[in-house]
């Protein structure tokens, strides 16, 4: 019988792909979005509203819920803290009651800034002590401790992932794609922009992303055994090797672009102390986990992917 997959926050960045990632290995997909639904592939669903989260589960009836939906820009949640709380906690919890009330797997999307990212502590394993730097990592962290609230079998596991990058329908849906947008604005006569150059970046790339998910559900719900299915772990890590700091990004699509970069220049200095977002220096993830339990991990090369991509057509006209 073809398993189903539903994936929250499926009209995102992530959640597309993970969406296509499903449907290309033959599962029934359903997503869920709200301000961009597009019924009746992507329904729409204010994950706020337990009636309707509970009357969509019952309709569909996933076998694994993908969990993408998410604030996942740290100077937005600051700004709105208990929005924030709302979609990445709350929401969260009733969601992870919903589906571990009705025995469907759930895969909560996490990110690397949980960790506190100080100097020489990366790379981190998945159980490593967590210490969130910004109002954003710790409200992903306290989603983590909601999915993970129950013992016994895993209905639920955490999938951490760094900064992505991707298909985008917009470029600020991804702080790797909206650099093209900055690299234009810098050719402007007399532009004189900052762009850090210290903070160590890790962008995975959204395919990839999806790729993982639907593997970690296959091997999953594989599991019949009682007794395997508790040994399985909980919090799982996915990230590229690929390593670059905000300007050195710049750099490399500023070639791509063949554009001069003298309207950026880099900041070695770390972050500002009076800044309310504060951001981690390194919180490269260890994929261990995923690796011991067979799953792939490779990922697709960040340089060549921009020259390759369809995507990186539209940014080369402003």
């Amino acid at each position: 019988m073809t398993k189903t997959a539903l994936v929250t926050g499926a009209t995102g960045l992530l959640g597309r792909q993970v969406l296509v990632a499903f449907h290309r290995a033959g599962w029934n997909t359903v997503g869920t979005g709200f301000s961009r639904a597009k019924p009746p592939t992507v329904r729409k669903v204010d994950l706020s509203d337990t009636g309707a989260v509970s009357s969509l589960l019952d309709e569909a009836k996933p076998e694994v819920v993908v969990h993408c939906a998410a604030n996942r820009f740290p100077d937005k949640c600051d700004a709105d803290p208990e929005g924030a709380h709302a979609l990445n906690v709350e929401a969260t919890r009733c969601l992870f009651e919903a589906t571990s009330s009705r025995g469907i797997f759930l895969i909560y999307i996490s990110t690397d800034y949980v960790f506190p990212g100080l100097q020489g502590e990366a790379p981190y394993e998945a159980d490593a002590f967590t210490k969130a730097p910004n109002l954003y990592g710790q409200t992903k962290l306290d989603g983590e401790k909601a999915v993970l609230a129950k013992g016994g079998r895993p209905l639920s596991v955490v999938l951490r992932v760094p900064v992505l990058y991707g298909k985008a329908e917009n470029p600020k849906e991804s702080a790797i794609n909206m650099l093209f947008d900055t690299i234009w604005e810098a050719q402007e006569k007399n532009a004189k922009m900052i762009m850090d150059d210290w903070a160590q970046r890790y962008p995975t790339n959204t395919e990839d992303v999806g790729r993982v998910c639907k593997d970690i559900a296959i091997k999953y719900l594989e599991a019949e055994d009682d007794e395997v299915k508790r040994q399985l772990p909980r919090i799982l890590q996915f990230t590229s090797e690929d390593r670059f700091t905000k300007y050195e990004i710049c750099q490399l699509l500023a070639e791509i672009m063949g554009l001069p970069l003298a309207g950026i220049s880099a900041n070695k200095a770390g972050n500002d102390p009076t800044s309310s977002v504060q951001r981690p220096y390194d919180t490269h993830l260890s994929t261990k986990r995923l690796r011991d339990l067979g799953i792939d991990v490779h990922t697709q090369d960040f340089q060549a992917w921009w020259y390759i991509s369809p995507a990186t057509n539209s940014h080369l006209q402003y």
